[in-house]
């Protein structure tokens, strides 16, 4: 998985409060929750968030509550990564759970500027800043959050592999009845 987008900067302790307002968990929707992301923060950002683009943030990005929404609304405003010093734990896996990839890279984090170009290499962990040339090494996702996050999420794995299973065994029946 690669990821390529212009930066939205932001500090430490953005919490989920922020990045999705209280005032909008009334809907479960996507698109609606997108229209929201981080409008108490960055007023501008809705408007100017393009698919792909990326967030970098200091330190204990996504604490507070432990809501869900908040990586629904990041992925559906088209933001395609997360890279930041560190996230809240609930948070980490609720953006793995809802297939939204998150990094780790404090160097990566310190460097990058708002509006610079990303490049971010899943597989590997780079973190390339285009705009500067400089490079970075985040974590690697493992193979089986890779996974996850290809799927669209937690629940879209879920629902792929068992499609696979019932296919399976369906094969299976089939060959039985044709013995």
């Amino acid at each position: 998985m690669q990821f390529r987008g212009n930066v939205f900067r932001y500090g430490r302790d953005v919490d989920t409060d922020v990045i999705i307002p209280a005032r909008y968990l009334n809907t479960s929707d996507p698109a609606e929750l997108a229209k929201h992301c981080l409008e108490d923060l960055d007023v501008t950002f809705r408007d100017r968030v393009r698919p792909g683009d990326i967030i970098v943030a200091d330190e204990n990005f996504g604490c507070g509550s432990s809501r869900e929404h908040a990586p629904v609304a990041i992925k559906a405003a088209g933001v395609s990564c997360v890279v930041a010093k560190s996230f809240a734990r609930i948070f980490y896996r609720n953006s793995i759970n809802v297939g939204l990839p998150i990094f780790e890279c404090a160097e990566a984090v310190d460097a990058i500027h708002d509006g610079d170009a990303v490049f971010v290499d899943a597989d590997t962990g780079t973190i390339k800043d285009e705009t500067t040339g400089q490079t970075f090494q985040a974590q690697p996702l493992p193979p089986f959050i890779q996974e996850i996050v290809n799927d669209g999420g937690l629940v879209a794995r879920t629902k792929r592999i068992m499609g696979q299973k019932a296919a399976a065994a369906a094969g299976d029946a089939s060959k039985k009845d044709g013995e």
